[in-house]
């Protein structure tokens, strides 16, 4: 039977690439027999892919999407045939690489290669957290495992090293990773580029390593996974030497064998080689009926979790609203950041990455879903939060110590937000955005509420010079769509921007923040920042002959700006503006958004999104270039960003608008 089976996924994977005449069937061919033995004796699942405590299985090796397709349909999940027949076609169930929020059963969005493995880290990393959480000595509601196969090129990007490190730390062992060690990658042996003793590396990094020599031996497949849920403490790690493509005929073993259709005569061939029926798409009727066993076997675990989990919320009503399954705050929770929002009174000065602490120490009293931490720079970021530390053994805590892995904790993140339970943030500097922008990437490609806390966020960083200054980081950030990006000018609508991105569940949110300290404007006008990106914080009292509109701390220089022309004679009206984007939404939708004067737009950084949004009259003050190491002010003073320069500008603007 469990011949019967493997093959069955073999030629499912194999016909499905070869109909779409695209993709990748080495893999499903080398790991069929992985998959089978993984899915019909060990993954806990019932074809549920919302049961909170089915096993998580990632194939981080995305490439491989029709080995996943395959194992959906016939373990029963919502994959009917005829969706593997349409592999990699418009509108399909069966994209070219799994698509989380797509394809039912598929638990992430992978195909970047180590994404998944990190993804995993995070899946396995908030199970802990929720069973520290959710687990009684008399209900156990929280407890399973996540599954990764994995390949050589998982394992040769660096945000696995970043990945596998942490997890070996905090001692995730409910974490599982198979590798597909076959040594071929595009270009020829993976040896060629990559002699990593990999298990010494896992090893090293605090993993117990299982190997096993035969990818299609059964037996000792089981008796790996067997051992590999026996937790100790570690993660587990497990080698398993493969054939890509294997029975294939002339293509087994090669680098032909990654990513082109086999064509029909090697398939034919191959169907010759491992007694298959001359029968695109067959499912044996005995292999179906084995699948389902283990389907009901599943289903069994389910009920007795149903009933579990019915005594549990009985028994502990608190905990059951504490931690629900989608972890969104309520009107309720958010309304303690009200008082720090609209009841602000202007007057002082706080970095608004002060104000974010703030307002993230005040959500987290009254929103126990919240978690998260930095890239080691919690004290910087003020994004430590009431509620202790995470720690290797001790899950019960709140703030994660990611250490200086940026890249792994984006993709973490995803992962908590891909579990399910609870709510995650993380924080690092703004220029360094750019390790992680892969994993923001897929944060918004999935919609996953992940919140990004990026601070020190332009040339006022000063002294550290231009390797620390952000100048297109921000710019990019708002390239990424669904990517929500709010950059404060001063706490008041700091306070809103947490409101707005605890309340954004459509997709992850960027708060962007600064190092310095910046005048306290108040609470008034804040509404129209929910409606329109932005606020006036300094009206006029007769008609005003330019607009100055700034974001973040540069709001401050346009105060300043319009002191220096209301001195000549000239009412300059002065606008905040957070959120850029509903701006444009805004002028999409209705022109009058923005007032016929003219605008002086202004950022410490590059200008090309706001020159978009310029009219022939409107100026723009930005930065076009690196920046130097100094002081903040004088840095940026020596890059244009004056109260005489935006003074300047705005005159340009009212005669260009006059001709």
């Amino acid at each position: 039977m469990d011949r019967l089976a493997i093959n069955t996924l073999r030629f499912l994977a194999a016909d499905g690439v070869q109909a779409a005449n695209s993709g990748h069937p080495g893999l499903p061919l080398g790991t069929s027999a992985i998959a089978w033995t993984l899915w019909s004796r060990h993954l806990r699942h019932n074809g549920d892919p919302n049961w909170p405590d089915r096993d998580r299985f990632v194939l981080s090796a995305g490439h491989g999407s029709m080995l996943l397709y395959a194992l959906l349909h016939v373990f029963g999940y919502d994959m009917p045939i005829r969706e593997l027949r349409r592999f990699r076609q418009l509108g399909s169930l069966t994209p070219g690489h799994p698509e989380y929020g797509h394809t039912p059963g598929v638990e992430t969005t992978t195909g970047p290669l180590g994404q998944g493995i990190a993804n995993a880290v995070g899946m396995a990393l908030a199970e802990r957290m929720l069973a520290a959480r959710c687990n009684t000595e008399e209900h156990t509601v929280v407890d399973h495992r996540t599954w990764v196969l994995a390949g050589d090129g998982d394992l040769m990007e660096g945000i696995s090293h970043e990945a596998a490190s942490l997890a070996g730390r905090l001692g995730l062992d409910r974490l599982i990773v198979i590798f597909d060690d076959n040594d071929i990658t595009i270009d020829g042996p993976a040896s060629q580029s990559c002699a990593d003793d990999v298990e010494a590396r896992f090893a090293a990094y605090g993993w117990r390593v299982l190997s096993v020599e035969d990818g299609n031996d059964v037996p000792a497949l089981d008796r790996a996974f067997t051992d590999a849920s026996y937790g100790d403490g570690r993660p587990v790690f497990i080698r398993v030497r493969t054939t890509i493509g294997f029975g294939a005929p002339g293509v087994e073993g090669t680098p032909k064998a990654h990513g082109s259709p086999l064509g029909p005569e090697v398939l034919n061939a191959m169907r010759a080689r491992l007694d298959w029926p001359d029968e695109h798409f067959h499912v044996p009727l005995a292999v179906s009926a084995a699948a389902a066993v283990a389907v009901a076997r599943g289903t069994a675990e389910y009920n007795r979790w149903v009933q579990t989990h019915a005594e549990w919320q009985a028994a502990n009503p608190q905990l059951s609203m504490d931690f629900p399954l989608d972890a969104v705050p309520t009107v309720d929770d958010l309304s303690v950041l009200t008082p720090l929002a609209d009841d602000a009174a202007p007057g002082g000065k706080s970095a608004t990455r002060k104000a974010s602490g703030a307002a993230l120490h005040a959500l987290a009293s009254v929103y126990p879903g919240l978690v998260g931490g930095s890239a080691d720079l919690a004290a910087s970021t003020n994004t430590a939060i009431p509620g202790g530390d995470v720690r290797p053994g001790d899950f019960s805590g709140r703030t994660i110590h990611f250490g200086i892995r940026e890249h792994a904790m984006a993709a973490v993140l995803n992962g908590i937000a891909l579990h399910g339970g609870l709510r995650p943030f993380g924080s690092t500097f703004l220029v360094f955005a750019d390790y992680l922008r892969p994993a923001l990437r897929l944060s918004a490609l999935m919609k996953l509420p992940v919140v990004y806390v990026f601070t020190h966020d332009s040339v006022y960083v000063g002294e550290d010079g231009p390797t620390h200054q952000p100048i297109e980081q921000l710019e990019s950030l708002r390239l990424i769509p669904g990517l929500t990006v709010l950059r404060p000018g001063d706490a008041a609508e700091t306070a809103l921007a947490w409101q707005l991105a605890a309340a954004n569940t459509d997709g992850p949110t960027a708060l962007v923040l600064s190092r310095q300290d910046l005048p306290v404007l108040g609470g008034a006008g804040l509404d129209d920042v929910r409606h329109y990106g932005m606020r006036v914080v300094r009206p006029v009292a007769d008609t005003a002959h330019v607009m100055l509109a700034a974001s973040g701390s540069e709001v401050a220089l346009a105060l300043e700006a319009a002191d220096m022309l209301g001195a000549r004679g000239i009412s300059a009206l002065v606008v905040s503006v957070m959120w850029r984007e509903r701006i444009a939404a805004a002028l999409d939708t209705d022109g009058t958004a923005l007032p016929g004067l003219p605008v002086v737009w202004i950022e410490a950084g590059v200008t090309t999104g706001w020159r978009a949004l310029a009219r022939p009259f409107d100026t723009v003050v930005g930065i076009e270039r690196f920046g130097v190491s100094g002081p903040g002010p004088e840095v940026a003073a020596h890059l244009g960003l004056t109260p005489a320069a935006v003074a300047n500008a705005a005159l340009r603007s009212i005669a260009l608008a006059s001709k």
